[in-house]
């Protein structure tokens, strides 16, 4: 006897394929004669399980992915030409700021800062020299002797103007002490330009020797600067990347080097896109509340789905939004902001952000497991008040917990079949029995404007 091959289809199918079996049955049944009805009515009615249509304030959620951005990524660079000579931390783990990351050689730079040391010295007891001003009192005291010939030299005068009157002395003496006189009066004028000349020179002196001074201490400060470069430290708290050179490494040659990358993620940034016609609704309903998009988006709390569809414990808060839509995809970039002090997100994640753009007053709601879907068209199996089954075709929008959002079908206190579908065809009578299944969430009077149910 050959052997019987048993095929499983999944639960989508076998459902679709037993509500086909059970409309054909149903079909076919409009055939029968009353008599046979009213047999197959006899026994007793099958029991069913029904829920009651709801109405309820829901949320409207908005979903978008999202990808996770570092609020700030610093380059890790060598500014000095040197070799790495140690690594001070662990690759792709946390670090905080002014944490010693690499050390370079430092012997160069050492020698450098002693060196401007040195000249700093030498260019101070320079400008001490210089400001002694040893030249000008040389020169002053030259000019106190010229003054001092110059007085005596025309007290001789003096002294020979009567004699020479009288004939008393030779006009040859009286001469050579009026010549003398000049002579001392030009000594005179030259030691007081010499004097002049010799001062301008000091204070020039003194001038270039105080620039000396600065620029010796520039260098210095450059020296001691160049030497703190071989302490490498992270400048932020954050994630670190690979290191990209090893210990021995002659780095900082020529330009500036990047050894490693660090990002910080605590807290990080999370982008995503909204499409025109979300923005315009979220916009024109803050406009009907008397607020701009802004201040409506930054009262709302953000939920992270992370990639294992895992919520991410955290809520995230509106950070900014773009100036404009992008051209080529007609959306708007949107950037949030979540807390990450476990650094569970990294940058380059993706997940999708949840947030409630508004409420639905009053919206009707069907649990899921009631709705039966063949070919892309929803129906629901509803009891009527003689217990009598009626199949009702809906539209249901959103989902909402364990429940869809009907469009269009139902009104909202029908009984709808939830367990025993299978059993029950439309016109038949059932034993109904009430499965309460409460709204999951929020308590009704946490939702304004929210309406008590049937």
């Amino acid at each position: 006897m050959p052997a019987m091959s048993v095929v499983l289809l999944p639960s989508r199918a076998r459902s679709t394929f037993a509500l086909l079996c059970w409309l054909l049955a149903a079909a076919g049944c409009r055939g029968e004669s009353a008599a046979v009805q009213q047999r197959r009515q006899a026994g007793p009615p099958p029991g069913v399980v029904v829920a009651e249509v709801m109405r309820r304030t829901v949320p409207v959620y908005g979903e978008y992915v999202a990808q996770t951005v570092a609020n700030s990524t610093v380059d890790i660079q060598a500014r000095v030409e040197a070799t790495l000579e140690s690594v001070r931390f662990v690759e792709g783990g946390p670090v905080k700021k002014e944490q010693v990351l690499f050390e370079l050689d430092k012997r160069t730079y050492n020698a450098q800062v002693q060196a401007a040391r040195a000249a700093l010295s030498k260019a101070e007891a320079d400008l001490v020299y210089a400001r002694q001003q040893v030249e000008t009192q040389r020169v002053k005291a030259q000019l106190t002797q010229s003054e001092a010939q110059l007085a005596k030299a025309g007290q001789d005068v003096e002294r020979l103007r009567p004699l020479i009157k009288e004939d008393a002395v030779p006009q040859q003496d009286f001469d050579n002490a009026v010549a003398a006189q000049n002579v001392a009066q030009a000594q005179v004028d030259a030691a007081r330009a010499q004097l002049s000349n010799t001062q301008l020179t000091e204070r020039t002196q003194v001038d270039i020797t105080q620039a000396a001074v600065q620029s010796a201490k520039a260098a210095l400060t450059q020296a001691e600067l160049n030497l703190s470069y071989c302490t490498i430290r992270s400048p932020i708290d954050g994630v670190s990347g690979r290191k990209k050179y090893s210990v021995g490494n002659l780095v900082g040659k020529g330009e500036a080097t990047t050894l490693v990358t660090v990002s910080a993620a605590d807290p990080i940034w999370a982008d995503f896109s909204v499409s025109e016609l979300d923005y315009l609704r979220f916009a024109k309903r803050q406009q009907a509340l008397n607020t701009t998009p802004r201040e409506g988006a930054a009262v709302l709390d953000f939920e992270l789905l992370l990639a294992d569809n895992t919520v991410f414990p955290h809520k995230g808060k509106f950070l900014l939004g773009e100036r404009g839509l992008d051209p080529k995809t007609g959306t708007l970039t949107v950037r949030t902001q979540f807390p990450n002090p476990e650094l569970l997100l990294r940058p380059g994640q993706f997940g999708r952000v949840k947030v409630v753009l508004e409420e639905k007053p009053s919206a009707v709601l069907v649990p899921q497991r009631a709705v039966i879907e063949l070919q892309s068209v929803k129906s629901v199996l509803v009891v009527g008040a003689d217990n009598k089954v009626a199949l009702k075709s809906i539209t249901a929008g959103d989902r909402h917990e364990q429940y869809f959002v009907v469009n269009d079908g139902l009104q909202g206190g029908e009984r709808v079949i939830v367990e025993g579908q299978l059993k029950v065809r439309p016109g038949m009578t059932v034993t109904p029995t009430l499965q309460v299944v409460p709204v999951a969430g929020a308590p009704r009077s946490a939702l304004p404007g929210q309406e008590k149910g049937p």
